[in-house]
């Protein structure tokens, strides 16, 4: 039942709080690498100018205006806008429309939006007003759905919103420069394959090849001329790039390179199958760069285009998703799913990308989970926070969202209050073999399996659980071991 309430009671001034670090959407810009101090900067709707502050003292030149706390500021054109928890404190829709409209025309490369979304609606029930709430303090709350609010930015703007995070969007005013975006958060960082002997023509020429050496390990292909800035030297003293990644590949092995080739072009299909999950851009639309790779890695757009198609349309086959899962060389394979830490997401293959992919498009980066849960039949996909997993042996579970891909749904379950939460077991399991402390953690596995400690894959124990048990047996942890209790 909506409240009768004039406009001018509701006290918007009031939902602007005092923060003690960044803002969620300045952590995601920082975050992502999109704001540095190459970047202007303004905030529509700063509130007490936090964001600001921390902004300056990190060397980026910014400003802001809010309608309460810097009325007479000046609205000014920045690189990067954001208008931050200002669209869900408007009651009235034309006003949130122009708000939203205004931060839009002051960008020049990049808007980011946030909101409050179903995850922090109170629990107990509030007094309807226009199309969102009243809280207890006169102030308006519209909590959107995230496919709600990515399609209210589309349908406002007409370009689209990238998920950020929850309740957070990006929205690129330049389509080159959102593929750049979108490519770089499929590609995988490498390891630069280590010279194994001494070559004297590369000594002689040490300070161009070694930026060259660079180069093709980021690219995975001999660079263009004018992606190199040593190229004009190295064609000067050897004749060419490729006659210069000949004297390279004779001072390391072959294979680092195929198999850093190999990576690129994975990366490359992951991003082109996920592009279609809002609209593939022309080849003419795609930075520079990734149309020279689409050309070194896979020939044509149209045929790369075609091979990303077909993994796209499998991620959606739980046969194909299913199969995947049981060869996997990384995380836990379990009954219903397949669960890794988020460190092992790189070493998963296409197609389990993808799917995950998937998910990530429609919630953004959640930067507390760092284990991920890969549902083998019912197209889900879960984000789970365990806090100190490196240092507690059996972390206690504080978070997830779950993913549902058929009907793009998004759930939220906060376990932060719970006296007695579900804890984490076999940790080893869920890391690829390279993770630093992966030995530690197997070792403790084995000590707990040799004493028939654990529960079956899959199945969890809540902490009391798991300290009764260990009683039982006259036994206690101490770090990462399994010793007797005194």
């Amino acid at each position: 039942m909506e409240v009768a309430k004039s406009t001018s009671q509701i006290a918007r001034h009031k939902t602007a709080i005092k923060r003690p670090s960044y803002s969620l959407p300045i952590k995601c810009l920082l975050r992502d690498g999109v704001l540095d101090d190459s970047k202007t900067f303004f905030d529509f709707g700063c509130g007490h100018g936090l964001d600001l502050k921390l902004l300056v003292e990190f060397g980026v030149e910014c400003d802001g205006w809010d309608p309460a706390f810097r009325p007479k500021a000046k609205k000014r054109s920045a690189d990067v806008v954001n208008i931050g928890y200002v669209l869900n404190v408007i009651e009235d829709r034309v006003e949130r429309s122009a708000a939203l409209t205004d931060a839009w025309n002051l960008t020049t490369e990049l808007l980011v939006v946030a909101a409050q979304i179903e995850l922090a609606k109170p629990c107990k029930e509030l007094p309807e007003y226009a199309d969102g709430v009243l809280t207890s303090r006169g102030t308006f709350q519209k909590y959107y759905t995230q496919t709600e609010l990515r399609a209210y930015l589309e349908s406002e703007l007409g370009c689209d919103a990238i998920a950020a995070a929850p309740g957070v969007f990006y929205v690129f005013k330049s389509e080159s420069v959102k593929q750049q975006f979108i490519a770089t958060r499929y590609q995988r960082r490498v390891a630069i394959p280590q010279r194994r002997v001494s070559e004297v023509l590369f000594e002689q020429n040490k300070d161009v090849l070694e930026p060259l050496l660079q180069s093709v390990s980021e690219f995975g292909r001999i660079p263009h001329p004018d992606e190199l800035a040593e190229s004009s030297e190295i064609r000067s003293r050897l004749g060419s790039l490729k006659r210069g990644f000949g004297i390279i590949q004779r001072v390391t092995d072959v294979e680092p390179w195929e198999a850093i080739a190999r990576q690129r072009e994975e990366d490359l299909l992951v991003y082109l199958a996920l592009a279609r999950f809002q609209r593939r851009p022309r080849f003419s639309e795609l930075p520079l760069r990734i149309q020279r790779d689409v050309r070194a890695f896979l020939g044509s757009y149209r045929t790369a285009c075609a091979r990303a198609d077909i993994l796209l349309f499998r991620a959606g086959d739980v046969n194909a998703i299913d199969a995947a899962c049981q060869k996997s060389n990384v995380g836990q394979l379990v009954d219903n799913a397949l669960i890794l830490h988020r460190s092992g997401l790189a070493n998963l293959q296409p197609l389990l990308r993808i799917f995950e992919g998937c998910a990530r498009a429609l919630v953004g980066e959640i930067d507390d989970a760092n284990v991920i849960k890969l549902h083998r039949f019912s197209g889900k996909i879960s984000y789970i926070s365990y806090p100190d997993f490196d240092r507690n042996p059996h972390p206690a579970l504080k978070e997830r969202v779950k993913v549902t891909l058929p009907t793009l749904a998004i759930d939220f379950f906060d376990y932060s209050d719970w006296e007695d939460p579900p804890v984490l077991f076999r940790k080893d399991e869920l890391l690829s073999m390279d993770y630093p402390k992966r030995e530690l953690y197997e070792r403790l596995s084995r000590q707990e399996a040799k004493h028939h400690l654990l529960p079956e894959p899959g199945f969890g124990m809540t902490d009391s659980m798991w300290q009764d048990r260990l009683r039982e047996c006259g036994l206690k942890i101490r770090g990462h071991r399994l010793v007797r209790a005194e």
